[in-house]
């Protein structure tokens, strides 16, 4: 793209520079070329003069004329060069350069903003993670979504990426959820029960122990609370996954947690850190020492009553991910794993793995306001809202481009009204419109038997408008930006990319008529709404949203 020929060509000047002795190769590969934060900066700028003056010793101005001179020699593209500041080169294109962007977006449709980056990297991307033991709230509703749109940006850069869901299905929650069922059980049935103090409270249960009556009355009144956590498992876990499906998020794998006890792997990470001596025994429990590793204290891995805590088998997890081959690990979870996470990690060092190569996001968590208030949640009592019932009032693409409005480590407020509310003041509604009217203005071409024109049939010079010359240059930055946003596991910024480019196709569509009387003029803008068209969609679809032709 336009960016990338711009770096080409100052790695040209660059080595003509070398060739001419007025500096040397130790810069090479140190310098960028990028867009300029304010206006009047330029198109593009450079800061090679300083990096070269740095090696040099060298007066940084004085080196940013000599690169000035030779890039002005490219007149074809360059319209202008600026030395501003210490020594950055500021360049201003020729009006011409910025409309060849709509030859590649035309060829190629929607896989213009893919590439390969990634070069086939294997990814793991870790997400939900939700325990079995109750409907998708919508703090990991976010977590879904984040996670789901993180693999589609990976994927669309050229990683070969797998989506994976730990299953937690051991451990002191899942023994409290079969408590809660066979009580709520023996309760329709009009049996003694005693509920426990810390049960889950929800209605879902009610639903379960009735289910179980309907198939089977009252003959489990006497099994083993194994019997009715399994059952409330599978359960759950069903309306879970179904809930998932509904909002465009598959898995290729799950891992479940109790593989790694009946594996032996918890034992086994426990053995290999004693080896080490970095495990030792204090007040009946097991501690590990995390203390080595840079953390403030040491931390139990294993309670009094011989039960682990979440750290020992989330590092026996993160090690099979290693031997399962996987070169970068991604885990998105909720901001209450902050305190874990160092003590995995440590886990994983101690190990003998290269713990860089995990990356965990963490998101901040979910309010919800109806009418300015907010809606309280809570799990085990069950006044909180589900996904499911997020779904059913604002639907699954504000639900999408809502949770990813905001940066993960942002608190998200999500504001029942506006999700709902069909104008232009809801941002998702604001951006799907500008789709449907890009859609809009081609049918109208096709009825009144106006052809739209590929780039190169069209009189692109015609396009003179500032909002055009800006459509043009934001639709350029688009590969550029999904590079970024996969690099940097940064979903928000297509969220706010769609935002800007729907916003200044609005303004343009406010000002200035597609289908005029002068023929050349209404082809080179139907060109250029064509072209915005593909990159709107290709923005939609890459963070799982609809591309409505019609609204």
């Amino acid at each position: 793209m336009i960016k990338s020929q711009l770096k080409q060509l100052v790695d040209d000047c660059f080595d003509q520079g070398v060739a001419k002795g007025l500096w040397t190769d130790a810069a090479a590969g140190k310098y960028t070329v990028e867009v300029p934060r304010h206006e009047g900066q330029g198109d593009f700028s450079t800061n090679m003069a300083l990096v070269v003056a740095g090696r040099e010793k060298r007066n940084p101005r004085e080196v940013a004329g000599q690169l000035a001179d030779m890039l002005a020699a490219h007149s074809h593209i360059i319209d202008k060069v600026e030395i501003a500041g210490p020594g950055f080169v500021n360049l201003f294109l020729c009006d011409s350069i910025w409309s060849s962007v709509l030859t590649p977006i035309h060829e190629q449709g929607e896989r213009f903003g893919l590439s390969s980056l990634g070069e086939g990297t294997r990814v793991l991307v870790e997400f939900v993670s939700a325990n079995p033991t109750g409907p998708l709230s919508i703090g990991h509703g976010r977590n879904g979504i984040l996670g789901d749109t993180i693999a589609r940006l990976l994927e669309a850069v050229g990683y070969d990426v797998s989506r994976e869901y730990y299953f937690n299905d051991a451990g002191r929650q899942m023994r409290v959820l079969g408590e809660s069922l066979k009580a709520r059980y023996l309760e329709l049935l009009g049996e003694e029960y005693e509920f426990p103090e810390d049960g889950y409270q929800g209605g879902y249960l009610y639903d379960i122990a009735r289910s179980i009556i309907d198939e089977q009355g009252s003959a489990l009144k006497d099994s083993e609370v194994t019997v009715f956590k399994e059952i409330a498992q599978k359960a759950i876990f069903a309306d879970i996954d179904q809930t998932l499906k509904r909002i465009g998020i598959h898995f290729d794998s799950y891992f479940n947690e109790h593989t790694l006890y009946e594996k032996g792997l918890i034992d086994d990470v426990v053995a290999r850190l004693r080896e080490k001596g970095l495990v030792y025994e204090k007040d009946g429990a097991t501690w590990f020492k995390t203390s080595e590793f840079g953390q403030e204290q040491d931390r139990v891995i294993i309670k009094k009553s011989g039960e682990p805590t979440y750290r020992l088998p989330d590092i026996a997890y993160h090690r099979e991910k290693f031997r399962r081959g996987f070169d970068w690990m991604i885990d998105i979870f909720g901001a209450d794993h902050i305190a874990t996470v160092p003590d995995v990690l440590a886990g994983v060092r101690a190990l003998g793995y290269d713990d860089s190569k995990i990356q965990v996001v963490l998101h901040q968590f979910v309010t919800l306001t109806r009418e300015g208030k907010q809606v309280k949640m809570s799990t085990r009592k069950a006044t909180f809202v589900t996904v499911d019932e997020l779904v059913d009032e604002v639907g699954v693409d504000a639900l999408r481009f809502f949770f990813l409005m905001r940066k993960p480590d942002s608190q998200l407020e999500f504001d029942l009204d506006l999700a709902t509310r069909e104008s232009q003041e809801n941002p998702v509604y604001y951006v799907q419109y500008a789709h449907a009217r890009l859609c809009s203005i081609e049918r109208q071409a096709a009825e009144k038997g106006v052809i739209i024109p590929s780039p190169d049939e069209a009189d692109l010079g015609r396009l003179q408008e500032v909002e055009e010359y800006n459509l043009l240059k934001t639709m350029a930055e688009y590969p550029t930006l999904v590079a970024g946003a996969a690099r940097d596991l940064a979903p928000h910024r297509i969220i706010f990319y769609l935002m800007d480019l729907a916003g200044q196709f609005h303004s343009f569509y406010n000002k200035h008529k597609v289908l005029g009387e002068d023929p050349e003029l209404t082809g080179a803008r139907l060109a250029l709404c064509a072209g915005l068209k593909t990159v709107i969609g290709n923005g939609l679809r890459l963070v799982g949203l609809s591309t409505p032709e019609k609204m």
